[in-house]
């Protein structure tokens, strides 16, 4: 059995991510006929067929499925040693793969701006998804590190708060609950609200708030974005509760307002999230401390909260 090398791997691993040749393509730069032909030797090498074609869209085989497992332990483990002898050598160098959650994407590009400033020889990717990609992306490897706000509930990770996230209530400046002061819990539940997806964090916080009060929970329409909640609250649709992170703009251009609700805000944690087992380069430790000693400058100011 001849050994399959590392660039097969590699295009394997892309093409099992995307179930697509094309964007497997596009990633590596690389054209389709060689995508094709290096997935037609792993096949051969293997000698099994590791995905199997269903009218226009490809999926994994139960062996492509153990391939793709084990070419991201390799991968990674690969990426590590680079980082290893680059240690060695004395240089902080190396590529990190981070992976937020979406309402952590308003504040991140401008940590990682000043991150890169002061580590020029450090690549950094950035991959914005919804929670439950993002734990996927670091159970299986993919990622080195995540930032989200509710740590995966999962004993093989590791998690460390780094930042106060504030979630507030927020209306239209035109909603009648907007020139009130105090809102109690039971004007809420008369409302309608704008949600996250089931199982997202915003919306667990709503759930919980509501059963503590012993309250049912208010009629709700499910948006899959914050930007999109944003634009429904905005438009008056109903109430929305969002990390205060994700609409310090709407504050300032006075498009949103944050009501004065009993028991809010209901100040979180940001974490970031690593696998127990995995060992941090010199550029992952220097971006774990990086976020320790910047973070906190950007917590939201009290003062806007009523």
């Amino acid at each position: 059995m001849l050994p399959i090398t590392l660039r097969q791997l590699q295009v394997f691993e892309s093409v099992a991510r995307h179930l697509s040749h094309s964007r497997a393509a596009a990633e590596l730069y690389l054209s389709q006929p060689a995508i094709s032909m290096q997935i037609k030797q792993v096949e051969e090498i293997s000698g099994m067929p590791l995905f199997e074609q269903v009218g226009k869209k490809i999926f994994l085989t139960e062996a492509g499925r153990e391939v793709l497992h084990y070419s991201r332990t390799i991968l990674q483990q690969m990426r590590e040693l680079e980082g290893v002898l680059g240690e060695m050598k004395g240089l902080e160098r190396g590529h990190l793969d981070i992976a937020v959650v979406s309402t952590a994407n308003y504040f991140m590009p401008q940590l990682l701006a000043k991150f890169i400033q002061g580590h020029a020889d450090i690549q950094v990717s950035l991959h914005v998804a919804n929670r439950d990609s993002v734990v996927r992306q670091v159970s299986e490897n993919r990622a080195d590190f995540a930032i989200m706000g509710l740590p995966a509930e999962d004993g093989e990770m590791d998690a460390h708060p780094f930042m106060e996230n504030p979630l507030v209530i927020i209306s239209s400046p035109a909603h009648p609950l907007a020139g009130r002061g105090r809102v109690s819990p039971a004007q809420l539940a008369a409302e309608t609200f704008v949600l996250r997806e089931q199982g997202s964090g915003t919306r667990r916080v709503i759930e919980r708030y509501f059963a503590k009060h012993q309250l049912p929970m208010p009629r709700s329409m499910e948006m899959d974005t914050n930007e999109a909640i944003k634009q429904s609250v905005q438009a008056g649709i109903g109430l929305g509760v969002i990390s205060q992170h994700a609409i310090e703009l709407e504050l300032e251009t006075a498009r949103l307002h944050i009501l004065d609700v009993e028991d809010f805000p209901i100040v979180r944690n940001w974490h970031i999230v690593h696998r127990k087992n995995k060992r941090l380069s010199l550029a992952a430790q220097a971006f774990e401390q990086f976020l320790v000693t910047e973070a906190a400058q950007l917590t939201p100011l009290a003062s806007v909260i009523p």
